[in-house]
């Protein structure tokens, strides 16, 4: 497959599926680190009323780990879809405001402060447009690739 037809496939899915795809791929994502990270932790202490606490830590872990990847990854595409169809025009600005919400509204909740909010949006936003900017262009004989457009979409007639 050649560039063409990768960008038609990539049109022609609903945001909506491009949503539940980012929240997908954050719950396994998220579960896969959070039982990385519940091996880093020491065991608890066996207690006479709670059986494998280890296991049900490490399962808490991978859940919490996996709800929050899920969100980010959902709120982050979703709100990169709506930018995308209200500004009709695929940039670095998209995914920066969705970098900015999604970190800002998930990370700012969990810390439940507004510093930690601002500077979690920020983080995000800086990195998605790192990655936008830097990681997607491609140069080839005085030519330069981008994998999004550059113009906007003509608007559509209703006859």
């Amino acid at each position: 497959m050649d560039i063409e037809e990768l960008k038609k496939m990539e049109d022609e899915q609903s945001p909506v599926l491009k949503t539940i795809k980012g929240a997908t791929v954050g719950l396994v994502v998220g579960t896969v680190w959070g039982s990385i990270v519940a091996t880093w932790h020491d065991v608890p202490r066996v207690e006479r009323r709670v059986a494998l606490p280890g296991l049900i830590r490490t399962l808490k872990m991978m859940g919490n780990h996996g709800a929050t990847f899920a969100a980010i990854g959902g709120v982050f595409i979703g709100v990169e879809q709506v930018m995308q169809n209200a500004r009709m025009k695929r940039d670095f600005v998209n995914g920066a405001v969705g970098g900015f919400v999604a970190g800002a509204t998930i990370l700012g909740f969990k810390g439940r402060s507004i510093s930690t909010a601002l500077s979690a949006g920020a983080a995000f936003a800086a990195a998605s447009t790192s990655i936008d900017v830097v990681g997607f262009k491609k140069h080839d004989e005085h030519k330069e690739y981008y994998v999004y457009t550059r113009e906007k979409r003509p608007t559509p007639s209703v006859n």
